[in-house]
């Protein structure tokens, strides 16, 4: 018979309780802290709910009243530095770090409010109700607080997609030299999300200073934690990854004090991530003002029982039995809280002549809607003074160079110069700079700055996300086929895409994603597509897309330099390609927003872009047709040189779109919209397009051949709009 020997997690679990005598060395400043937060948490929450349920809060209010133990506990040890981001309730996490950075030396249950006090609580109201003096200018709302400055990174809406970002964090304050961590908040919802275990893994690989705090408040909306999960203690996730891990009952704030206390020995010290799980319970809804009983699946038996272990009495009559406070001050304390809501709702909210005994939105507190898209993306101050260069007036040394050798050479110089910036992806520090060559010696020479990650898309591209919005890094990311961005999807778009303008307009999002594009490789479906076409749909992203190496190094100047994501789209056809190249002088930019005319020509406009430049040329030239190919270089809608593109149609009158990739995805579809919207009095027939089939390429070489776009294609495309002009003869 087979030895069966028991094996035993290298990292420590446990379930902390506290004890009298815990409750008895309690500092009574702290005990008084953490009274005051709870109640400032739970009369904010009370308003929220009351103004809902009159019908002023636009959209969801996801309440954490009853979970305030766990927040208050949690984050009154914190630093100003440290920072926390959260999900979709988030009230109480934003609210506890907000007053711990104000009042740093804690607040007395007895003291007066103070003014910053009373200002954070109606600009959070603000927020919430979506108005202009909100944190994020009436954008987020109830799911999406931010205040960098008091170290709040942002809710999240997507359940478990912030962990990624606060993943970020952790390593940019670990890579900065510093003892700061991260605390990301999440459910017990989150816990079996693919972001959030995969961010375990790679936090606990790299030793990050991330805490993974869940709050298991027993349902996600009204699944219960055991319907979701054959392991409902949901600290044993720890034990896959080597995290340390604590479980305590959030209901009682002195033992997640001391759990997080623990927890930040052991991050400060750098020993990597931490979990803990606090038991905590939602008294209503998932949102909104009623019970979950009133929704049947709760009980009410239930939801009395947690409300008999209310966090804010039992750390009452603990203090009550030190002789801490009587139940008169607690009384007034509330009171108080309860006035300053008071007045934070009277000064958003006045009578509503229309409806009589009822409240509205002051209408002068409305974000104009002029507002809608300002802070999509930056204003491109950061490129004032840029030195730029084109090919043709380039004064430094040129050679013949392959393409592949410049990407690398490049990324070589920008690390060189600048301490910030950041690569990682899958495979980057191997193989002689990755799958293609193109981060060769860079591990070699910036160790610290070249990460190979796992196999993990939404982890590292979040966590690179996360770098960017702290500010001190300049991360770049490398997906090793377009396709993933689809297991990153959350993280591109959702994301890192939506950051900037989602939470005010003023956060910087520097942040660059190389990827190459496949086709023709036999790769098949799931590596091949070109993503212009997904990216240029999505906004927030900036788009470039070289054709030559000397142009891959100033439009890679140019994306490192902006404060906005940015795609760079690579093509596997142009890496063994060589033209001219610099030598030694890798420091300028191609001009923002600058096309280049690759053809003069008089009979039709060609757009096109990557590898697909040279096969337009190629087909003009076998076709001998008289057009204009203009190489677009910056692809997204707010970056495209629409002058250089209007001056052309204004001459050809025609245009023909050229790429390879398929139809559904296609980068052309949109331009072609655009571009009959701007010029439709200039164009002599619709615009043509040229591009690869329905499906995607596959493995077979004659399917996959069928499936893209080459210059047999163009060469289709030209004599097709030459046709069209020819049928119409008047128009021309």
């Amino acid at each position: 018979m087979s030895d069966h020997l028991a094996l035993a997690p290298a990292a420590p679990w446990v379930e902390l309780r506290t004890t009298d005598a815990d409750w008895s060395a309690a500092d009574p400043a702290l005990l008084g802290t953490l009274l005051a937060h709870m109640h400032i948490i739970r009369a904010f929450e009370e308003a929220v709910l009351e103004l809902a349920m009159d019908g002023l809060v636009h959209g969801p209010a996801h309440s954490s009243v009853g979970q305030e133990g766990g927040a208050a506990g949690s984050i009154v040890p914190l630093l100003a530095a440290d920072q926390v981001n959260g999900s979709h309730r988030g009230h109480h996490h934003f609210l506890a770090k907000a007053l711990a950075y104000l009042m740093p030396e804690g607040i007395s249950p007895a003291a007066e409010l103070t003014p910053q006090v009373e200002q954070l609580l109606q600009r959070t109201l603000a927020e919430i109700l979506g108005l202009a003096q909100g944190f994020c200018q009436g954008r987020g709302g109830s799911m999406h607080l931010r205040w960098a400055e008091a170290g709040v990174l942002g809710t999240n809406a997507i359940v478990g997609g912030g962990v990624p970002l606060a993943a970020g964090a952790a390593w940019a304050h670990k890579h900065a030299g510093t003892q700061n961590v991260a605390v990301t908040y999440f459910g017990d919802g989150a816990v079996n999300i693919g972001s959030v275990l995969e961010t375990m893994n790679i936090a606990a690989a790299w030793k990050l200073p991330l805490c993974f705090f869940i709050e298991n408040n027993g349902y996600a909306v009204s699944t219960t934690v055991e319907e979701a999960t054959a392991e409902p203690r949901l600290s044993a996730r720890g034990a896959a990854f080597n995290i340390p891990s604590w479980k305590v009952n959030g209901m009682d704030p002195l033992a997640v004090h001391l759990a997080m206390s623990e927890a930040l020995e052991h991050m400060r010290a750098g020993k990597g991530p931490t979990i803990i799980e606090a038991d905590v319970y939602r008294f209503f809804h998932q949102n909104g003002g009623f019970p979950g009983s009133a929704f049947g699946y709760r009980s009410k038996e239930e939801e009395s029982s947690w409300r008999q272990r209310d966090p804010l009495d039992l750390l009452g009559q603990r203090m009550q039995a030190r002789g801490l406070i009587d139940e008169p001050a607690i009384a007034a304390l509330r009171n108080r809280i309860k006035a300053a809501m008071t007045g934070a709702v009277a000064a958003l909210t006045e009578d509503d002549p229309a409806r009589a005994g009822k409240k509205r939105i002051r209408p002068e507190l409305w974000p104009s809607p002029d507002f809608r898209d300002v802070g999509i993306r930056g204003d491109l101050s950061e490129l004032a003074g840029a030195r730029t260069e084109e090919e043709a007036s380039f004064a430094g040394q040129l050679a013949t160079r392959k393409f592949i050798d410049v990407v690398a050479d490049v990324m070589d110089r920008r690390m060189a110069v600048d301490p910030r910036v950041v690569v990682m992806g899958e495979d980057v520090h191997r193989l002689k700079g990755g799958t293609n060559g193109a981060t060769r010696g860079l591990k070699d020479k910036y160790p610290e700055r070249t990460l190979g990650t796992p196999i993990s898309e939404n982890a590292f591209c979040g966590l690179g996300g996360g770098i960017a919005m702290d500010g001190r890094f300049r991360p770049v990311v490398e997906f090793m086929y377009p396709d993933f961005m689809w297991v990153a999807a959350d993280q591109v778009f959702n994301q890192i895409g939506k950051a900037r303008h989602m939470f005010g307009g003023d956060i910087e999002v520097p942040f660059v994603l190389r990827t190459k594009v496949a086709m023709g490789t036999g790769y098949g479906s799931q590596h091949s597509m070109d993503p212009a076409g997904i990216f240029a749909t999505s906004p927030g992203w900036r788009i470039v897309a070289p054709s030559t190496p000397f142009d891959y190094v100033g439009l890679m100047n140019a994306a490192l330099a902006l404060q906005d994501p940015v795609l760079v789209i690579e093509h596997v056809d142009l890496y063994n390609s060589s033209g001219p190249a610099p030598v030694d002088d890798f420091d300028y930019q191609i001009p923002f927003g600058r096309a280049a005319i690759r053809r003069a020509g008089q009979e039709m406009t060609v757009l096109t872009y990557l590898s697909m430049v040279a096969h337009a040329l190629e087909a003009v030239q076998q076709t001998g047709i008289d057009a204009e190919v203009i190489d677009l270089r910056w692809l997204d809608r707010a970056s495209l040189d629409w002058e250089t593109i209007g001056q052309s149609i204004r001459k050809t009158n025609n245009v023909l779109i050229v790429e390879q990739g398929a139809q559904g995805t296609s980068y052309g579809a949109w331009l072609a919209d655009e571009i009959q919207r701007r010029f439709f009095d200039w164009l002599d027939q619709p615009v043509q397009r040229v591009v690869g089939g329905e499906a995607s390429p596959s493995i077979s070489k004659v399917l996959e051949r069928a499936a893209a776009a080459r210059t047999e294609e163009t060469v289709a495309g030209l004599q097709q709009v030459m046709r069209e002009k020819g049928v119409r003869p008047g128009l021309a």
